[in-house]
């Protein structure tokens, strides 16, 4: 099977996930183990300002890794992905998740691929931007 080669300026995305439900909202929640009622009960976030801010926050940069993972499928591995909130992801966002390879190294049978990922809200507000690194084996 051939793998795919990688190279600096080539687009990764995009992901588009619309908003979630407070419903599915609890779902994701409970499946991560996540039982903090912050994340999940208005009247609890609404306590500390956030109203489920901090739940969608989460759940776009978990979108982002989905985008990455998909991308790699069962070749690759993500070795580094780090990301750095710049807007506030608000409960009924629609989300895109995009990414850009911005340096390749070349190995004997690995290539790895440092790329730059970042999400968008439906108004284009850019609410997350990171960084990732994967490597892919060479055909």
């Amino acid at each position: 099977m051939a793998h795919r080669q990688w190279n600096p300026g080539d687009g990764i995305g995009p992901l588009v996930k619309p908003s979630v439900s407070r419903t599915q909202l609890v779902m994701y929640a409970g499946a991560s183990g996540d039982f903090n009622p912050i994340h999940t009960v208005d009247e609890f976030a609404q306590k500390v300002g956030l109203d489920g801010v901090i739940a969608h926050g989460m759940l776009t940069m978990a979108f982002v890794g989905q985008l990455l993972t998909d991308l790699l499928g069962s070749e690759g591995e993500l070795h580094k992905f780090g990301v750095r909130f710049t807007g506030m992801v608000r409960p009924g966002d629609v989300i895109t998740c995009e990414g850009r390879v911005v340096e390749v190294i070349q190995e004997e049978k690995m290539q790895t691929a440092l790329c730059d990922v970042w999400a968008v809200t439906q108004n284009g507000e850019k609410v997350l931007n990171g960084q990732a690194e994967f490597a892919v084996p060479i055909a």
